[in-house]
């Protein structure tokens, strides 16, 4: 449904985006993550035909998008970064303004804009001019935009900015029941976003894909994949335990709350050892957990190596 085949974007001598090449299927939720100035939203705006590329091409449900633009923003939703809108318009004068661009007419125009503004919440803020309205509803009011003419394909430029966690949780529970019958990219540099609604994940950073996997397979790659964690009631009882464990490779204490973190060997498992050696000991355990992998520490060991990689260029 989205496809990108080296697409490059220069401004004179510098690279926005760097030949990115990749294809998202239907049913798909990808997280295009990336530092700030990464090439996210032009890499977004370069598939939504928003940005013409120097090089390279996209497509949008089998359409070009610079030599068949218009069969592919007919398949095609976009929330630009920003939500831009005319602002002097009410909520209903906007919504009907893209219902009548994007060809809607009669029964059908009436129920795509009730459909979107029940989606949204937005019943309370109709009349108001949009220049009036928080930035939350703001970004709201542009993600009824683009899901008005029910389109295959959705293009969200950081879709929860704004939110708060009520919004945030109602924009994602959203997009989780839409992705069933649609292809939708989110970019964002929201780690939480990816956990919440991303089937797969691509990290970029300097104009290039540095990582494109699952999200558990990218917190697979954490040193703290398989660790185990816990709070113990008395601190060294619980590290001299800990140091009966063969399996265990090191033991860290965060010196702010004395949580301490166990690290097994290369291809260990050590859940059950450590619950064992605690159990044996006599220590009381306040809590233990099984760490699946941190996602922030694997994007900033992805995106600072870039970056130290790029400084020496």
């Amino acid at each position: 449904m989205i496809e990108t085949r080296q697409i490059t974007k220069r401004y004179g001598s510098f690279t926005a985006v760097d030949a990115i090449s990749f294809k998202v299927e239907p049913g798909q939720v990808l997280g295009f993550l990336g530092p700030n100035g990464a090439g996210k939203s032009t890499t977004m705006k370069m598939v939504a035909g928003f940005l013409a590329p120097t090089s390279g091409s996209a497509s949008v449900a089998g359409y070009d998008v610079q030599t068949h633009p218009l069969e592919a923003k007919r398949a095609l939703g976009y929330l630009p970064e920003g939500a831009p809108s005319y602002g002097e318009m009410a909520v209903r004068e906007f919504l009907g303004f893209i219902a009548d661009v994007r060809g809607l007419r009669g029964e059908q125009r009436y129920q795509r804009i009730d459909d979107a503004v029940g989606r949204l919440h937005l019943e309370r803020v109709l009349e108001q001019p949009i220049d009036t309205l928080s930035k939350g509803f703001k970004r709201r009011v542009g993600l009824a935009g683009a899901i008005l003419h029910d389109p295959k394909v959705l293009i969200l430029d950081e879709p929860t900015d704004g939110l708060d966690p009520n919004q945030k949780q109602e924009v994602r529970t959203l997009i989780n029941s839409m992705a069933r019958d649609k292809t939708i990219i989110i970019s964002t540099h929201l780690l939480e976003e990816v956990h919440a609604v991303c089937s797969r994940a691509i990290i970029i950073a300097a104009g290039r894909i540095l990582a494109d996997a699952t999200p558990a397979e990218l917190e697979a790659r954490s040193r703290y994949h398989q660790a185990v964690s816990l709070t113990a009631t008395n601190l060294q009882q619980a590290k001299e335990a800990l140091a009966r464990v063969a399996d265990i490779a090191a033991i860290e204490v965060d010196p702010q709350d004395n949580r301490i973190t166990a690290f097994p060997k290369p291809g260990r498992a050590i859940f059950a050892a450590v619950g064992d050696a605690l159990k044996a000991q006599g220590v009381v355990v306040r809590e233990l957990a099984l760490e699946a992998g941190r996602l922030d520490e694997v994007f900033r060991t992805i995106t600072q190596g870039a970056a130290g990689q790029e400084a020496r260029t």
